[in-house]
């Protein structure tokens, strides 16, 4: 799905592999391997490919009819990849919409970015299991499982799990965010 989408993109505006690789920064390879979904890309990824094409993180999933009913299914999620220690997320929203929810499982020592970074959007984080630290403009909020902590994501903010035991939460984002 992404890889259709990246290809579209690509070939509207008449781009070669190579001409999108050094705008976003990527090997053209790697371009060729999400394009033919032999990989998935980063989130660091999708945010250099969003930013070349003028678009939302969430456009790269858009099909060309959304559905008015999607089904998320374990395995056949779109998931977003990070550089080691970093949380990846499963996409359980379609991705072309105004919401995007999604569910991650931080190991323990593991981060959501290496620094707090901030983008206009509303989140609420719901914590299903274990102990979230929810580091928001320099202040830690302990969320524990049951409870969810919302905030304006203007504010520079990550999630860690300091805890010795997996943490899982459902992360829900509008606007999603570029």
């Amino acid at each position: 799905m992404i890889g259709d989408r990246l290809k579209e993109l690509r070939t509207a505006r008449g781009l070669t592999l190579r001409d999108l690789a050094a705008q976003a920064g990527v090997s053209a390879t790697l371009l060729s391997q999400i394009e033919r979904s032999v990989t998935d890309p980063s989130l660091e990824t999708m945010r250099r490919l969003a930013g070349v094409f003028g678009e939302s993180i969430s456009s790269l999933f858009s099909e060309p009819a959304p559905p008015s009913v999607w089904i998320s299914r374990p395995g056949e999620r779109s998931l977003l990849t990070a550089p080691k220690g970093q949380v990846a997320y499963e996409r359980l929203t379609a991705g072309n919409g105004q919401l995007e929810v999604l569910r991650a499982v931080l190991e323990p020592g593991q981060v959501s970015a290496d620094e707090p970074r901030g983008h206009p959007s509303t989140e609420c984080v719901y914590v299903v299991t274990g102990t979230l630290v929810a580091q928001i403009a320099g202040v830690d909020y302990a969320v524990a499982g049951g409870e969810s902590i919302s905030f304006d994501s203007r504010l520079p903010h990550r999630y860690l799990n300091q805890s010795q035991s997996p943490v899982e939460i459902i992360l829900s984002v509008t606007p999603p965010n570029p």
